[in-house]
């Protein structure tokens, strides 16, 4: 039966969501508090959004590198993205804040909405040091020196920026270019932070949405959340072609019940009378289910994944427990941007080799005190990392016995990182290799690819938001089994 429309309220919590489980606290209503002072009062699933998104680790990072809303339109989006930015520039001190949008004439727009917000609250505008909005840049400026900066995306736009957060607008409309352009500046970041916001997936252009959307299914799918995506949407399950008549188990797009679950401001912003005239007028030709019910084209990227090992291949080898046995070999490695970092664990199994990650979080200030767990634990014969790559950064802490780690650390010159990346493709092909199908180990052998390194080749990431730091860790822990190793005490014939 379907349910009577002028009762109904839009449902506040989305329908698929995923965050990570660890957290300790959260700016989130803080962010709403001020957002309030400065006029714009916020709807209960905003609030939700903002305490998800705002969500902070004991170490002060940020719970969640990504944050994504995918919302039907007129929901109120906007005001999520306001309190958001305010909370950047009044509260959380952060020195760049970059919004961007698809098309600058909706930059344009939401400059003019938080220009409002700030200009009418006297505690707020003193504090403002100039606002500009002309053809050559538009943005809000600080007395402290913070900027709040609006553009327009392009393959260049944001380049040699330095940006704290990146506020990603109409992000149905988002692809790699646009994405190649933005996620370096935050490299150097301390804190950095990426919020997505928009509505339902278009098709071939939804290419960074379809993406994210991919990894917060996966992770619900697996029952462990992304480690560094908080992911919500609000949509409906829809009927499929093979659905019997009176299905029950799907959404139908005539019950206003439906309208509710994907519209968290009906009731607020929207008045199911307007939602029944929408659906009268546009029908059954899709266009309802996407803009008002949250049903997406969303592009595959199948043809683009798997490029080296095959996914089937790969989950042949997938093993229902392990015990390797003596000796292990740990093995670090970390993202270019230090945004997400990887401790993989190796050791012989069953006539093969096992292996295995250990430890995935964003940030790399956990690292150390791990590494001591782990290395006090289980006493591996040695650790290995690229000193050429991003986590060579850490070796010199990890040898250093005055900080109590006196970890041996394998440093691979580059013709052996070559060798170790072709031993793990031949083991895999020879199903010497087991594992135990993780979710960050299989994400990034989906989004790897070859790069040349002499006459042999070494793994690299297809786009920049993939994260292979678990499958390098892997191969250079397996390669590190196999490596010579200073003995302890051994004379220095040198």
């Amino acid at each position: 039966m379907l349910a009577e429309p002028e009762l109904l309220r839009g449902v506040q919590r989305p329908r698929l969501f995923t965050a990570p489980p660890t957290f300790l606290s959260s700016a989130g209503l803080e962010a709403a508090e001020l957002a309030e002072h400065a006029g714009l009062d916020l709807m209960p699933w905003q609030r939700h959004v903002l305490d998800v998104g705002l969500r902070e680790r004991e170490d002060g990072q940020w719970a969640a590198f990504e944050v994504a809303v995918n919302v039907p339109r007129q929901n109120g989006k906007g005001g999520v993205i306001e309190a958001r930015e305010l909370a950047g520039l009044f509260l959380l001190g952060e020195r760049l804040i970059i919004h961007s949008a698809h098309e600058f004439k909706t930059a344009r727009v939401a400059f003019q909405r938080i220009q409002s917000l700030i200009l009418g609250c006297p505690d707020l505008r003193k504090r403002v040091k100039r606002m500009l909005c002309n053809t050559t840049e538009t943005s809000i400026t600080l007395t402290t020196g913070q900027s709040l900066q609006f553009i327009a995306r392009s393959g260049g736009s944001g380049r040699g920026w330095t940006g704290d957060c990146n506020v990603l607008d109409e992000d149905m409309i988002l692809g790699d270019d646009a994405m190649g352009a933005l996620m370096p500046t935050m490299s150097a970041v301390e804190n950095p932070q990426l919020w997505y916001l928009g509505s339902a997936g278009i098709g071939a252009q939804s290419v960074q949405l379809a993406r994210l959307r991919r990894r917060a299914l996966a992770a619900l799918e697996a029952g462990e959340p992304d480690p560094s995506l908080a992911y919500m949407e609000w949509s409906v399950d829809p009927h499929a072609d093979e659905c019997q008549p009176g299905c029950t188990e799907h959404d139908d797009p005539d019950d206003p019940a439906s309208w509710a679950k994907a519209n968290p401001s009906l009731g607020y912003l929207i008045t199911p009378q307007f939602v029944r005239n929408e659906r009268a007028s546009l029908g059954s030709s899709g266009i309802f289910e996407r803009e008002r019910l949250g049903v997406g084209d969303y592009p595959s990227d199948s043809a683009d994944t798997w490029q080296v090992i095959g996914e089937d291949a790969w989950r042949a080898l997938a093993a229902a427990e392990s015990t390797p046995s003596d000796p292990v070999v740990f093995a670090i490695d970390m993202t270019p941007e230090r945004s997400h970092a990887a401790i993989c664990v190796a050791g012989e199994w069953r006539g093969g080799t096992h292996v295995e990650v250990v430890d995935h979080r964003p940030g790399t200030g956990w690292i150390l005190e791990r590494a001591r767990e782990l290395h006090e634990k289980w006493g591996p014969r040695c650790w290995v990392i690229d000193g050429a790559g991003p986590a060579g950064s850490l070796i010199a802490d990890l040898e250093d016995e005055e900080k109590g780690l006196g970890i041996t650390v394998i440093q691979p010159k580059a013709r052996e990182v070559a060798i170790a990346c072709g031993q793990f493709y031949d083991a895999v092909s020879e199903q010497t290799l087991s594992h135990l199908d993780q979710a960050p180990l299989s994400a990034a052998l989906a989004g790897a690819q070859k790069r040349p390194l002499g006459d042999a080749w070494a793994w690299a990431r297809r786009i920049v938001s993939v994260d292979i730091s678990p499958l390098v860790a892997a191969t250079l822990a397996k390669w590190g089994l196999g490596a010579e190793v200073e003995e302890e005490g051994a004379p220095n014939l040198w």
